[in-house]
């Protein structure tokens, strides 16, 4: 059973979010063999005032 945990800022549409939870299903189904069914995908979206990167908050670059 693959897990897989996506952490990302928000901002897509469930449109994106849908496509990438297909196609990361997709490449672990063809590369590792894995049954789709099997395939466990969190994502976690912050704000951009929640996440941080050089001392700076995202939404401050």
């Amino acid at each position: 059973m693959p897990e897989i945990q996506i952490d990302m800022l928000e901002g897509r549409t469930p449109e994106q979010i849908k496509a990438v939870v297909k196609n990361i299903t997709d490449v672990m189904v063809k590369d590792a063999g894995a049954k789709p069914e099997a395939v466990h995908i969190v994502i976690r979206e912050f704000k951009a005032d929640h996440y941080a990167l050089g001392g700076k908050l995202k939404s401050e670059l």
